[in-house]
């Protein structure tokens, strides 16, 4: 019996608080730092925008943003190395984190087997938007990352 679509619509809810979980997981582990909840009115500094989609029973796109100091400063926590070396990092350190945090998020809501995830896309610039042509459900959340704002995102295709 499929659920409802207010029963989809609760579930789904429910992902925002699995989603912050896989992340400041992810953080813990990968990057040796605490992620902490902050104020839905944080800047959105989209400098780095990390991607990964997920396909199969759930069809989604997770993104991660931040400001360039912050992916910088990601990569050298995650590979050990002086912030000056982490520079040419940067992209792959963001696009392993989103590929990590979407794995650990796709297992927690018991579709690891019935999802694949998407080779990371990371993208780098000043001043762009994101935009898809496709009817989703946003999942959308700032958390803080050493005093900078992260923002993650859960597009899931309707």
């Amino acid at each position: 019996m499929s659920p409802t679509a207010e029963q989809s619509a609760a579930l789904r809810e429910s992902w925002r608080g699995i989603l912050c979980a896989s992340a400041q997981e992810v953080f813990s582990m990968m990057v040796g730092a605490e992620l902490t909840t902050a104020d839905a009115k944080s800047e959105k500094k989209s400098e780095v925008t990390g991607m990964v989609g997920i396909a199969g029973d759930l069809s989604a796109t997770f993104t991660l943003r931040c400001a360039e100091k912050s992916a910088v400063r990601i990569a050298a926590q995650m590979l050990g190395i002086a912030t000056e070396e982490a520079a040419a990092q940067q992209y792959d350190a963001i696009g392993e984190i989103c590929n990590m945090v979407a794995g650990a998020f796709k297992a927690k809501i018991g579709l690891e087997a019935q999802c694949k995830l998407s080779v990371p896309t990371v993208i780098s610039g000043r001043s762009y938007e994101l935009h898809s042509r496709a009817d989703y459900d946003r999942l959308e959340m700032p958390l803080l990352y050493e005093q900078e704002p992260l923002w993650l995102s859960l597009d899931i295709r309707k």
